[in-house]
């Protein structure tokens, strides 16, 4: 079997930093695939500019913890986005941007949008819906700071390691749901795309709170794959 090559890059969702990094992966690389943390449905809007509009009539398909979520999780990171002039999800965008351009083939590796929210609204309890609420107030109204970084930047491994594990101890259904679960459906997802694609080097664009544990499931699960 031939030994297979990723480079998976750990990126901000409105950093800038991370458009410019991927952009350059992908060039430095040439992969045969560029893959991005998108399901099919997201990534046609980003694609087409479409702004992701969640109304009630979405209730019955992602539960109503799943909707309060996506409604207030969406416009939290549009409030950082405006800030730093960076849209939520540009750097996947550039990603499928480039890719196209140099004519490589791009994969989707991420959970459909709506089984994410709908097992979210089943997991997540109103103690984790009230500090989430919580969380926004103290950041968007009072101003309260808790971490000092560059919002233009990508957070450094340590401080994304020390978020993570406050969000395991906050909100534990919310971090299985949207971190861990996903982390091994895209990791196994890689895996079997590296298989079919045997011995080809592949670029892989994860949010970069994912990209340690999914480091580890993959060496874990395939020793014949370097991951860089």
């Amino acid at each position: 079997m031939k030994y297979k090559h990723l480079t998976l890059i750990g990126t901000s969702h409105i950093s800038k930093e991370s458009m410019v990094e991927v952009e350059e992966a992908i060039l430095r690389e040439k992969p045969e695939l560029v893959c991005v943390e998108l399901d099919r449905k997201r990534a046609y809007a980003l694609m087409h500019n479409i702004k992701g509009r969640i109304s009630i009539s979405d209730i019955p398909r992602i539960g109503v913890k799943g909707y309060l979520f996506a409604l207030l999780g969406g416009w939290a990171e549009k409030k950082m986005g405006d800030y730093v002039g960076v849209s939520p999800g540009d750097e996947m965008k550039k990603a499928m941007e480039v890719a196209r351009r140099e004519k490589t083939k791009i994969a989707f590796i991420d959970q459909d949008i709506e089984i994410t929210l709908n097992r979210l609204s089943r997991a997540l309890t109103w103690g984790e819906k009230w500090n989430f609420v919580v969380d926004l107030f103290k950041g968007f109204v009072l101003r309260q700071k808790t971490y000092q970084f560059d919002l233009n930047t990508v957070p450094s491994k340590e401080l994304i390691a020390k978020m993570i594990g406050e969000v395991k101890v906050r909100y534990p259904n919310l971090y299985r749901v949207l971190v861990e679960e996903r982390n091994v459906f895209m990791a196994k997802k890689l895996i079997k795309i590296m298989k079919d694609f045997d011995g080809k080097p592949l670029v892989a664009i994860v949010g970069a709170g994912h990209e340690k544990e999914m480091i580890d499931i993959i060496k874990g699960n395939s020793k014949n794959i370097d991951v860089v």
